[in-house]
């Protein structure tokens, strides 16, 4: 029924698995009859299966040449059989009904040559907002100048760049006016689609004015608008990513949800991204994470009025920002920094609406909230974080 020429050959490819793939095909088709009036849809349930489990070999069999005389030779029954490419498929281990396009479904089902099952996929969160102020992969807390274009995310998957722009006239303070979103096509799931959102025009279709990609009854990637011109989200089920984009004020916001193994998938060239190793250290505005804040209750020594050129005392922008963030966590410093910066009243919405993101998608609780420490960084839970305030004064003299 298939001609491969794998005997022997295959041998040397135990790691590829594609030796697996082609046996299975052979003892789900050795039965069938081409004279029975079901050959047809029994041999395009088999092919269907067999491509389903070459796709689960895809990375491991990348330089096989028998992986993909496989995968050719696979294409070509398919035509001429006038096998589609969705269907039921052949199977007697239920790991091979997975759905290609499903990368929740198709890692559950992926397992070691010994049968052991693979551990749950793990998921990374990055995200952006305010002045701005940057989440990384690695739950490293960052503000960054970073003014004009930057790759947030340049991986074989998916392509995030922001734009950022500056917010006070004379400040060295930026926004994010823009953002640029490639999914790369990816087998039969989706064609690329580009989605880019600007300042005042937050779309709730990709460039070319469609609202998905791929096949439109899998909904492999499609967009949602949650509120018009001010909030979509994206899913891209077939590499279970979830991204949200929000526009509060003049400025947008981004979060993203993706699995560490398609985060790490990249070349040496796409170093530079800032969701994954951060900004450069010359674009940094706060110290290993920490925005330095004085005791609440402090005004700032600004003028005779002991006022911020913001029209925000340190009194006013802690009483407004805890109108909305109740944990006194980095968001909530990250909130007050902005107001006392920009004096503009959005950014505690935007700081707001981060918090509230991190907590829909970031995949643990116990790091949602991340509390600054005076020595050292990563994830508190009750540290409390008081500064001099003459440390404050010179680093917001130094950022404006």
């Amino acid at each position: 029924l298939l001609s491969i020429s794998c005997l022997g050959d295959c041998q040397l490819h135990t790691s590829c698995g594609i030796q697996k793939c082609t046996t299975d095909f052979v003892s789900f088709t050795s039965h069938l009859n081409a004279a029975l009036e079901d050959f047809d849809l029994e041999f395009c349930k088999a092919l269907r299966a067999y491509s389903v489990c070459t796709y689960r070999n895809s990375k491991v069999c990348r330089g096989n040449l028998v992986y993909h005389s496989a995968v050719l030779g696979i294409g070509d029954l398919m035509t001429q059989r006038n096998c589609t490419k969705d269907g039921p498929t052949s199977s007697t281990n239920p790991e091979m009904t997975h759905d290609p396009c499903s990368y929740s479904g198709h890692a559950e089902g992926r397992e070691y040559q010994g049968g052991e099952k693979t551990p749950p996929p793990t998921y990374l969160f990055c995200g952006l907002f305010g002045d701005p102020h940057l989440r990384t992969f690695k739950d490293h807390f960052q503000t960054c100048k970073v003014e004009g274009a930057w790759p947030l995310i340049d991986n074989n998957y998916l392509s995030v760049q922001v734009t950022n722009v500056p917010v006070v006239p004379g400040s060295s303070a930026t926004a994010t006016n823009k953002i640029t979103i490639i999914f790369k096509s990816y087998q039969d799931c989706t064609d690329q689609k580009v989605y880019q959102a600007m300042t005042d025009d937050l779309p709730a279709a990709f460039v070319d004015g469609t609202t998905s990609g791929g096949d439109g009854n899998t909904r492999s990637l499609h967009i949602v608008e949650k509120v018009s011109g001010k909030y979509v989200e994206m899913h891209a089920r077939y590499i279970g990513t979830t991204v949200y984009i929000r526009q509060l004020g003049h400025y947008l916001t981004l979060a993203i949800r993706m699995p560490q193994e398609l985060v790490m998938a990249y070349e040496e060239s796409q170093d530079l991204q800032l969701c994954v190793n951060g900004c450069p250290s010359s674009e940094r505005i706060d110290q290993s994470g920490h925005l330095p804040l004085p005791v609440v209750g402090k005004l700032l020594p600004w003028g005779a009025a002991a006022q911020p050129r913001s029209g925000y005392t340190l009194e006013t922008a802690t009483t407004k920002c805890h109108e909305k963030i109740f944990v006194k966590d980095i968001y909530f410093y990250s909130c007050v920094f902005d107001l006392l910066t920009t004096g503009d009243a959005n950014f505690t919405f935007a700081a707001h609406s981060a918090l509230q993101d991190v907590e829909a998608l970031h995949p643990s609780k116990e790091h949602w909230h991340i509390f600054p420490r005076s020595g050292g960084g990563g994830v508190g839970r009750d540290s409390k974080f008081f500064v001099s305030l003459g440390l404050l004064c010179l680093i917001l003299v130094a950022y404006l």
